[in-house]
């Protein structure tokens, strides 16, 4: 069974704002990579061999979307992703084990690395006794050194996790308690899978329209990809003109200096500064003219932390 790559662009509503005042020539969203697998089933050994070797294909993503279905009578998505969760532990706990008795038959020979593989296995001792206790292996990870440590080694349960819960049309507001199934920082986003496809499929002013009629403000869509990108520490900083308006993906956190780089080298080599309008002083005064009018266009220097939805133009000299 093949694992399908799509690269899905991120829902802006914002990008939208700016296109109208902009009018460019192309519009560019952020976009995200990601690999759709089959449904998974465990109902039985042959169904647990198989989604397995699946799931050993995507040891390497940095975020697991689990997707379960509630549009069925019998639907039980506590008991769905009670039985993934399990899956994932028990493959964690494999490779735990694995790593245990290689460390220790290394610990007792003199070597370079003979610390740092006693520390290790200390720390995997750590983490089967989280799995064991029916805890994902992030729980037991105490700081960045743990994770750099283990990061090669693709756990499951390390990886942050968003559910989406896929309901029938009528079920869209219904409400689940997964509190004894998931952690309490784990996003969940209910959807109608059928509807937001067929929103997807409408141009702006059809969707809106249709959006009206059913009850609906944001396609789930949206707070989705917005849950996903919380989950994944990311935030969008915007750069706009006539000949493009368009959203880069950056780490929270990340300095004007670095986010420069994103767009390209030769501007953070010559970096000057950072001239930044926060997008809802942009929406509040209309454009960029409006914004220096009202002292909102700032200039940022290369230690400035960007923020989520910054309008930035980077002067720079090389």
């Amino acid at each position: 069974v093949n694992i399908e790559e799509l690269i899905v662009p991120v829902p802006d509503e914002r990008l939208d704002w700016l296109t109208k005042l902009y009018q460019p020539h192309k519009t560019v969203h952020a976009t995200v990579d990601c690999l759709d697998l089959p449904g998974l089933s465990f109902a039985d050994d042959h169904g647990r061999t198989a989604a397995r070797r699946l799931l050993s294909q995507v040891r390497t993503v940095d975020l697991f979307v689990l997707v379960v279905g509630a549009y069925a009578a019998d639907a039980d998505p506590a008991r769905d992703l009670n039985n993934l969760r399990t899956e994932l532990l028990l493959a964690d706990l494999e490779l735990v084990c694995t790593r245990i008795e290689r460390l220790e038959k290394q610990v007792n020979k003199p070597s370079k690395t003979q610390a740092q593989d006693k520390a290790e296995l200390e720390l995997q001792k750590r983490l089967q006794e989280a799995i064991e206790s029916e805890k994902p292996i992030r729980s037991a990870i105490h700081n960045e050194q743990d994770l750099a440590v283990i990061r090669s080694l693709g756990f499951f349960t390390v990886k942050p996790m968003v559910v989406a819960i896929n309901v029938a049309e009528n079920q869209r507001d219904r409400k689940f308690d997964l509190s004894r199934t998931i952690d309490p920082q784990t996003q969940v986003v209910t959807l109608c899978a059928p509807l937001e496809y067929e929103l997807s499929q409408l141009d702006p002013t059809s969707r809106k329209e249709f959006m009206t009629d059913l009850g609906i403000t944001r396609p789930a869509a949206v707070q989705f990809m917005q849950s996903c990108y919380a989950t994944l520490g990311l935030i969008s900083f915007l750069t706009v003109g006539k000949d493009e308006v368009r959203a880069w993906p950056i780490p929270k956190g990340t300095t004007a200096h670095d986010a420069a780089g994103k767009v390209h080298s030769d501007i953070k080599r010559g970096f000057i500064r950072a001239e930044t309008i926060a997008y809802a002083d942009m929406q509040q005064y209309g454009d960029e003219k409006g914004c220096k009018a009202a002292g909102k266009m700032r200039l940022e220097g290369k230690g400035y932390i960007v923020q989520d939805g910054d309008i930035i133009c980077y002067r720079f000299n090389v």
